[in-house]
């Protein structure tokens, strides 16, 4: 049983496919905004297909094993995380002490993994790009980590399974005050976790031609593609799960989670298409100020039972 919840669902199988059906409905809602067309709906399925078959080119300069090892470990721990979060919605009993801590370090392997793999191309620009993902993480993890610490302390554990029970006898968390503010908080480091604008500086096409992929081709590349599409579609599960009162597949229970999912993914779409790309230096002044100020109150407003 344990094999089919890894590899077909909620594993491998059901979230390459939902986080590419993702990545095409934020591509096609990024087209709508800008009166395009937009690509119809297999297009990132062959897009992955497509490099899935191409040649590898490993630069001269580059160091080939961490170059490899890069893109398979970071979709490797994206399926991981992803499939932890879909087994405990399923079922609370599943949960343990403290695997919420165990999650959150899964997930931030793969943006490791893409500095690693940027460092080790020996391009210039790709180590332009890994300086920038460096700078990025450590700034949206303070204010990420002290957001969710509001939800932690209120339920008083670490473990998913009592997060959900907490919300299921108590209601979501982003029904409050304090609630609102994290979820606000979370919401827009997600945002630069996953390279969106205005948070991709360590990609920027226009000025890195790529940055921390440029010398990426093939299936590695693929791979994270790969990566990028599952972690659109773990980072809404997350904030679900956490804020929204989890996922419950009984009844109309999967229609209010299927709209607050694209509800999530709509709001990342708006945002990356609404606002300009921000310098790394304005990224993490952002992050260490505005955002860590305003997850500090909502903890303090959680201590007090708002």
């Amino acid at each position: 049983m344990s094999i089919f919840y890894y590899l077909i669902f909620p594993g491998f199988l059901f979230i390459s496919i939902v986080g590419l059906l993702t990545a095409w409905f934020d591509r096609k809602i990024t087209a709508r905004i800008q009166w395009r067309k937009g690509p119809p709906i297999p297009q990132n399925f062959r897009d992955i297909f497509k490099l899935m078959i191409k040649e590898v080119v490993i630069p001269d300069t580059a160091n080939p094993t961490i170059f490899l090892l890069a893109p398979a470990i970071a979709l490797a721990t994206a399926i991981l995380a992803a499939t932890m979060l879909g087994v405990v919605n399923m079922s609370y009993e599943v949960s343990f002490i403290g695997d919420f801590i165990v999650f959150w370090y899964i997930l931030t392997i793969p943006s490791i993994m893409i500095i690693l793999g940027a460092s080790a191309s020996g391009n210039p620009m790709s180590s332009v790009g890994a300086s920038r993902e460096i700078n990025q993480l450590f700034a949206y993890e303070l204010p990420l980590v002290i957001a969710i610490s509001t939800v932690l302390f209120k339920v008083g554990s670490i473990g998913f399974g009592d997060i959900l029970g907490y919300q299921a006898i108590n209601g979501p968390f982003l029904y409050s005050i304090s609630g609102v503010i994290s979820f606000i908080v979370v919401l827009l480091c997600i945002q630069a976790k996953l390279g969106l604008v205005p948070f991709d500086a360590p990609e920027a096409e226009t000025e890195l031609g790529a940055g921390i992929f440029m010398e990426y081709s093939g299936v590695a590349l693929g791979a994270f593609k790969l990566t990028k599409a599952i972690l659109l579609y773990t980072t809404p599960i997350f904030l679900i799960t956490i804020f929204w009162g989890g996922i419950k597949v009984s009844g109309f229970g999967i229609l209010w989670v299927i709209l607050k999912y694209i509800l999530i993914v709509l709001l990342l779409t708006l945002i990356r298409n609404t606002n300009p790309r921000l310098r790394i230096d304005q990224s993490i002044r952002f992050f260490w100020g505005t955002m860590t100020m305003l997850s500090i109150v909502a903890f303090i407003l959680t201590m007090f039972g708002l």
